[in-house]
């Protein structure tokens, strides 16, 4: 009879040391299973950190090689528009200093001077006014928008539309100036490489969503083909977009010209 009772107590036992050795490895089972789950989920939040600190650096990259790139653009523009035309004035007023020069050839050196010092001037405001145009400045986003498209229309080189909504004070100035840049490079990139004949720009806001919206219908290109040619500038209108938090939409393919939809929200 006691052994009886021995034999099941055994038993009780047994099964409470199995019961608790599947505990065991059950606990163990689901440590290791997050162990490995967070190492995992550790791995994928390196990669991806990785990845943004990587992105970061083009972006910082192709910022600085755009910064560049317009450096010497306004170089360029200065010494053609400005430094040469400044030393031939150089040269001239040297010449006045000729005691033996005539009153003929004095008054009409001197109209050469007066003409040359009026298209110095001019080129100066115009050199000026790429860097930053005083209408944005004073007036604001919209009405510099509405003085590049009057400028545009008086080439007479395309048919242009555009329509433009812009609540005042909406973005901040340095935004205001990033929007305008990205409408001027897609203005020059129009002028210079699409052989288009018809614009469209839009600007509108919805609640707190600004968008602009541009089109050509010139040549169009090859969207792999934007990224690689820095002469068509969408890096510089891509990097931007990335200033302002904005998305960016590119849309061409050759014969169908270019379709560029900006949106950003309201930052004040």
């Amino acid at each position: 009879m006691e052994e009886g009772f021995i034999s099941e107590d055994f038993q009780i036992i047994n099964i409470i040391l199995i019961a608790i050795g599947l505990l065991v490895l059950m606990s163990l089972a689901i440590v290791l299973f997050f162990y490995f789950s967070r190492k995992k989920i550790v791995k994928t939040q390196l990669e991806k950190a990785q990845l943004e600190i990587d992105y970061q650096k083009e972006l910082l990259q192709n910022t600085i090689i755009t910064q560049e790139e317009e450096r010497k653009r306004i170089a360029q523009d200065l010494h053609d528009a400005i430094s040469s035309k400044l030393n031939v004035v150089s040269l001239n007023a040297n010449i006045l200093s000729d005691p033996t020069i005539t009153a003929s050839e004095a008054n009409k050196i001197g109209d050469s001077i007066h003409k040359m010092t009026g298209t110095v001037l001019e080129n100066s405001r115009r050199i000026a006014h790429d860097l930053l145009p005083p209408t944005l400045e004073k007036f604001g986003l919209q009405a510099a928008l509405e003085e590049l498209c009057e400028e545009i229309e008086e080439t007479q080189q395309f048919q242009l539309t555009y329509n433009l909504q812009y609540p005042e004070a909406f973005l901040s100035t340095q935004n205001e100036l990033h929007v305008f840049r990205i409408a001027q490079e897609l203005f020059n990139n129009s002028i210079k490489h699409s052989e288009a004949s018809k614009i469209n720009l839009s600007l509108h806001s919805e609640e707190n969503l600004l968008s602009l919206q541009y089109a050509d219908d010139g040549k169009g290109f090859e969207l792999s083909e934007a990224k690689r040619a820095k002469g068509l500038g969408m890096s510089g209108i891509e990097n931007r977009a990335v200033l302002i938090n904005a998305q960016y939409q590119l849309d061409s393919s050759p014969g169908n010209g270019i379709y560029v939809t900006i949106k950003c929200e309201s930052q004040l």
